[in-house]
This record gives structure tokens, C-alpha cells and sequence, in this order.
């Protein structure tokens, strides 16, 4: 990479280098700017401190090689290697359900984000880049909530990290859920087509609701066992909105259970007493093709315990 200019004096133009070429640019200051939280990274971006050959861009804008970004003067907090916890650390490394030498899958658990900022201190990628050092470009393929458990992706290589997000956009990967969803259906299974639209209410708190003016959102539920006022359900992603399938299961009538936001308050209080402490939503598996010749490939992420109990409590 190329850099003109005083680093950490003055602004900063930065030359992309292939290696980057499609890269994110919240993505790519995120690397830049070690240490920076990823909201101050939005608002240098929403406020036009930050460039890319003169203009204005949002976050989701992808880098090609070439391109000259304007980076202004950043006071960067290093974050030392022991503000994760080693527990932490440990958890995550034992998570590890698949690696090869482009990708690793974490069997993510519940409660920890995918990585630091916005008041959170670390994230999987913090663990992973304190747990293996020697690896340099740990890298997010994809997201999942907080409270969701399961399989995620992270890159190795920059590299791998293209490769997997063409896939993603050109829905080349299969991702499949389990949910624990209210109420009773005679349906097999049925599938929820309803535009999602993001919002943000005061406080930060972010919201998505059905609304005609949203983004198309498609999701398949198949039900895989009934209980008295509940059923576990597959749920395969056509697509990947924000909080699609908490929404759609809302919008269906047969609320997520443990999902404080759109959720069903009186049902969450009765599955607490089931043992049900937290969001009912677990990234199964993903399928997608992979290695030198592109044959599909399933990883999966086994239920957690503490979800296999619930299920075994509700089958007594």
C-alpha cells in the first residue's frame, strides 16, 4: 500500500493495492484504523472525512484497485492483547468446527459479538487475532447477531475473503437455521415473502419492520418437531436482511421464543421456566462449493447444550 502524506499528523491518501481490490471501505479503515471504534469509522464516513478519489461514499462501497482513499487524522487507541480474556480466547479456538488454510468456521456461541465497537469491547475477531497471531488477515465473510449462535465465517486470506462474499452475493451459499417459534401450525412447512426495511428508533436501537417499501426478504420454514404451543423449525435464508428471520417468524405469528425485540413477552416468561434464557436461534449449517474444484461442501455447527435442553425439557 501506498501512503502520501504524515501518518497520525495530517491527512493520509492511501493507494489500494489489488490485494484489496473489493474490499468494503468500512472494512478496509477498520484494518487501517486499528483501535478505532467501528461508529467513529461511520461517521468519518457519513461526515466526508473520508474519501475515495474525492467522493463521497458510503460504507458498503467496495474498493478497486487504484482507487485513493482520504483518511484524515485519527487519535488510534492500540488495544493490548490481554484485554481479551484468555477464556475468551480459549472458547473460541475449542469452537472451531472446520479450517483449511484459506477459512476457518466457528461454531460461534451465544453472547459474544462478532467483533468490538459500539460499546463492546472485543469481538471474535479480537479472540481470534490475540488466540492465533501468526495469522494476519482474520477477516468476517459474513455476521451473525450477538445472541445467535453457530456457524460463521472468517477468512484467512484476503484472497478467500473475495471468493466468499461473491458466493454470498450471488447466493452460492446455503445457510440453514434452527428456531424454536410460538404457537401451533398444521403446516408442514410455509414460507414468508415480505419486504424488510431497516430503521433506527432514539437511542440507537436498531428496528426492522415488514413495509412495502423495503428490500425483497424470503424466508423458508420447515417444522422438524411439535410441542404443545411451539414447533422447531429449519429455516432456510433466500436472502439476508437484518434480523430476517426474528421478523418474519414475528410477521407469521409464530414468534421467535427468547427474542426480547420482536418477540412475545408472556411466552418468553413461560419457556424461562423451560430453561430458555436466551434467543431460541442457531446457525445450523452452510453449504457452498469450495476447494480447487468447487465441489459443495456442508459444515455444520452442533445445537448447544444449553438449547438441546430446552428441548429435552419441553419433551418431557
Amino acid at each position: 500500500m501506498t501512503v502520501s502524506g504524515e501518518a497520525g499528523a495530517s491527512v493520509r491518501w492511501l493507494s489500494v493495492e489489488p490485494a484489496d481490490d473489493g474490499q468494503r471501505i468500512d472494512n478496509f479503515l477498520l484494518r487501517e484504523l486499528k483501535g478505532v471504534p467501528r461508529t467513529r469509522i461511520y461517521r468519518l464516513l457519513r461526515t466526508g472525512e473520508v474519501r475515495v478519489n474525492k467522493g463521497r461514499v458510503k460504507p458498503g462501497h467496495r474498493l478497486a484497485a487504484g482507487d485513493q482513499v482520504r483518511v484524515p487524522p485519527v487519535r488510534v487507541a492500540e488495544r493490548e492483547p490481554g484485554q481479551v480474556p484468555a477464556g475468551v480466547v480459549e472458547q473460541l479456538l475449542s469452537s472451531v468446527v472446520y479450517e483449511d488454510k484459506l477459512l476457518a468456521v466457528i461454531n460461534k456461541p451465544s453472547g459474544v459479538a462478532v467483533h468490538g465497537g459500539s460499546g463492546i469491547a472485543f469481538g471474535v475477531i479480537e479472540a481470534l487475532r490475540a488466540g492465533r497471531p501468526d495469522i494476519k488477515e482474520w477477516e468476517l465473510v459474513h455476521r451473525l447477531d450477538r445472541d445467535t449462535s453457530g456457524c460463521l465465517m472468517v477468512a484467512k486470506r484476503r484472497s478467500a475473503l473475495r471468493r466468499l462474499q461473491e458466493l454470498l452475493r450471488a447466493d452460492g451459499v446455503e445457510k440453514r437455521y434452527l428456531a424454536l417459534l410460538g404457537g401451533r401450525t398444521r403446516k408442514g412447512a410455509f414460507t414468508v415473502d415480505a419486504p424488510l426495511r431497516k430503521n433506527t428508533l432514539q437511542g440507537g436501537e436498531r428496528v426492522v419492520r415488514v413495509d412495502p417499501e423495503g428490500k425483497p426478504s424470503r424466508t423458508r420454514f420447515t417444522v422438524t418437531k411439535r410441542f404443545a404451543d411451539s414447533f422447531l423449525a429449519e429455516a432456510v435464508l433466500d436472502t439476508g436482511r437484518t434480523h430476517q428471520i426474528r421478523v418474519h417468524a414475528a410477521h407469521a405469528g409464530h414468534p421467535l421464543l427468547g427474542d426480547p425485540k420482536y418477540g412475545d413477552d408472556a411466552l418468553n416468561a413461560v419457556y424461562r421456566r423451560n430453561g430458555l434464557r436466551r434467543l431460541f436461534l442457531h446457525a445450523a449449517s452452510l453449504r457452498f462449493p469450495w476447494g480447487e474444484a468447487g465441489r459443495p461442501m456442508t459444515v455444520e455447527a452442533p445445537l448447544p447444550d444449553d438449547l438441546a435442553a430446552v428441548l429435552e425439557n419441553l419433551r418431557r
